[in-house]
């Protein structure tokens, strides 16, 4: 095998070698049950039996016909449709057997020699996007890997990041991390920068991990119009390599706790915030200009709210809440007709198309630029349910929101209610990037008390803004006071898509309560009365602070070349008429056109080439502990 064929790989030699493939095979992954296939109609003995003769006509009866396949697709779409249950909704499959793993962190430090990726700015956006798998069988095959995505370092050939990613009940047979370098490129596609892959063979407590050890970048899988423009560096200056590095630290912190099998996100709790002022204008959502007009000091709790400048946006939410997601938290998508399962298997070719068509959904409405933010907080604590709040705008506007929580405990979340469409597609589908399974999903609101004495009833048996608008203290005439125990949050599983048990419902309060403590956790039902009562308040107060606007997104936002970066870009847009922003080609195409500003504007980012001579090597050895290597291809 050729080196420009081979990943990165850390090796620890217990005196067995194990195959690299064994982390993806298919027998090592645990099937659950598929959808029953429709019975072989006819009788087995009338079609291996002679056809019997007619004496008296003198004819022979034909042999029952046989179906054919779409004979046997046409019943098992009709049983679907006449199902009184569909399949999909709560899987009971429980989490397979496995010995207790290990807790590693894993610490992304930085990358060097990057390729220009954008070529008006002589650098690039980079970030890393993380996936890590073991051998540990799956419930089922579709569940995900994990996954975690850095912060984006702007306009840098040599980011750093020092961002750490906890992750618990890794086996004892190794793991296989792969990172993928990007280039941020809002609203054109990413640019792949390379990958790294690491393999490890067998943990133990005492394995000795790596720290801040260098690999080398794979570039066949980058970009290729990056990869041309560093070729053009080296014609410039001369010793510079093509080969960019990432640095890579891991380490055993022990044992981890249970429920042993299955491997989830300990740390870091974090969060993002992304924001798309030109939905915000066209539904009409207001936000405050000023973040920190969202937790007013506790100095200012109580006083008459000042006027606050505000602006349109549209805000979609993540924030990732500290593991393990309870086991019974477990649903899949419900194939309520028979289209909805080519769309969540990408089978097809209807399949196919609604299947690209929601994951760009959702990466439209999750969209990174430079507008996005992102942060920590302490995990299972105030600070953990403050920040919670203030992404929800605590009880201010009667907002109602649509949430999912992925399986490793990711919640996703926006303010749509039912008067927000997304080209006819469901919004827990898209909220999940039309994951086949994922832990729970529903609607929310947050409700203030009058008192801050934090209850998980439906009844707290005091005043609550909503419904009340004459509560002192917070909105709407106030600001909110930030103190959790002022607050309820009212969630339910009203989800038509995973139609998630009532019977998890008490499982869902738990999780919520450990990771939101000082908050009242009411959940409910979506077939409670109650439940239905306190949305129906929520909207009926939504529609007296305007028209609601019904709005369809239908359009590309890199047909129009329109960024969602801040307002400002709406007014260039506006000035610009028809001719919009020119996207990354058309600027490319300029720099044709012009060649000497390519060198200009390499020779201004380039780093020196005393600081990159001899860094780089088809093949880097460095000794970790006995009897363990670090080899890079």
């Amino acid at each position: 095998m050729s080196s420009t064929q081979r990943d990165d790989t850390i090796q620890v030699t217990n005196g067995h070698t194990l195959d690299v493939n064994r982390v993806d095979d298919a027998s090592n992954v645990q099937q659950g049950p598929e959808d029953g296939s429709p019975p072989n109609p006819g009788n087995a003995h009338e079609q291996n039996c002679e056809p019997e003769e007619n004496h008296g006509s003198g004819q022979t009866e034909p042999p029952p016909r046989r179906l054919t396949l779409k004979d046997r697709l046409k019943d098992q779409k009709h049983k679907i449709k006449t199902k009184a249950k569909p399949p999909g909704g709560f899987d009971s499959t429980p989490i397979p057997d496995a010995p207790p793993g290990y807790t590693v962190k894993f610490t992304f430090h930085r990358a060097e020699n990057l390729p220009v990726a954008d070529i008006t700015t002589g650098a690039s956006d980079p970030f890393i996007a993380a996936t890590l798998s073991t051998s540990l069988p799956k419930r089922h095959k579709e569940d995900p890997d994990l996954y975690y995505r850095t912060r984006t370092i702007r306009r840098s050939l040599e980011p750093v990041w020092e961002e750490e990613w906890i992750v618990a009940n890794v086996p004892s047979s190794g793991f296989k991390l792969k990172c993928r370098l990007y280039d941020e490129d809002w609203p054109d596609h990413n640019d792949r920068l390379g990958n790294a892959t690491i393999y490890v063979y067998g943990l133990n407590e005492t394995w000795p991990g790596f720290s801040e050890t260098m690999f080398d970048v794979k570039k066949r899988v980058g970009s290729k119009r990056a990869y041309l423009l560093k070729a053009a560096t080296t014609v410039f200056h001369h010793g510079v390599s093509m080969t960019p590095r990432l640095y890579i630290s891991a380490e055993v912190l022990g044992k981890s706790d249970p429920p042993h099998g299955h491997i989830y996100t300990v740390g870091p709790t974090y969060y993002f915030k992304h924001f798309s002022p030109m939905i915000g204008r066209l539904a009409g959502i207001k936000v405050n200009h000023d973040e920190a007009d969202d937790a007013p000091s506790g100095e200012n709790h109580g006083k008459q709210a000042e006027k606050k400048a505000q602006k349109y946006d549209f805000q979609a939410n993540e924030i990732q809440l500290a593991g393990p997601v309870p086991p019974k938290l477990y649903h899949r998508y419900v194939e309520f007709r028979p289209i909805i399962g080519l769309l969540f298997r990408g089978a097809g070719l209807r399949g196919r198309i609604l299947n690209k068509a929601l994951h760009h959904q959702h990466d439209r409405i999750y969209n990174f630029d430079k507008s996005t933010e992102r942060g920590t907080f302490k995990p299972c604590s105030e600070e953990a349910s403050l920040q919670f709040l203030k992404m929800a705008h605590f009880d201010e506007g009667a907002r109602l929101f649509t949430y999912v929580i992925t399986l490793d405990g990711l919640m996703r979340f926006t303010e749509t209610g039912k008067e927000f469409g997304i080209d006819l597609l469901s919004k827990h589908t898209m909220h999940s990037d039309a994951h086949m399974y994922i832990a729970c999903s529903g609607e929310f609101f947050i409700r203030r008390l009058k008192k801050p004495k934090a209850s998980g009833d439906a009844d707290p048996g005091q005043p609550t803004h909503p419904p009340s608008q004459d509560i002192e203290g917070g909105p709407p005439k106030e600001s909110p006071p930030t103190k959790p125990q002022y607050y309820q949050l009212i969630i339910d599983n009203d989800s038509g898509t995973y139609r998630p048990d009532k019977s998890v419902l008490p499982d869902l309060r738990a999780f919520l309560e450990r990771n939101f403590p000082g908050l009242g956790i009411v959940v409910l039902a979506c077939d409670d009365e109650e439940d239905q009562k306190l949305k129906e308040n929520q909207r009926k107060l939504k529609k007296k602070e305007g028209k609601n606007i019904r709005m369809v997104l239908n359009r590309s936002p890199s047909s129009t070349s329109f960024s969602s970066d801040d307002i400002s870009d709406l007014d260039d847009m506006d000035r610009a008429g028809d001719a919009g922003r020119k996207s990354k080609k058309e600027r490319v195409w300029e720099f044709i056109e012009e060649p000497r500003r390519i060198r200009d504007a390499l020779n201004a980012n380039t780093p020196s080439v005393a600081a990159t001579n001899g860094q780089s090597a088809s093949k880097v050895e460095e000794p970790l502990a006995s009897g363990s290597r670090v080899t890079a291809h």
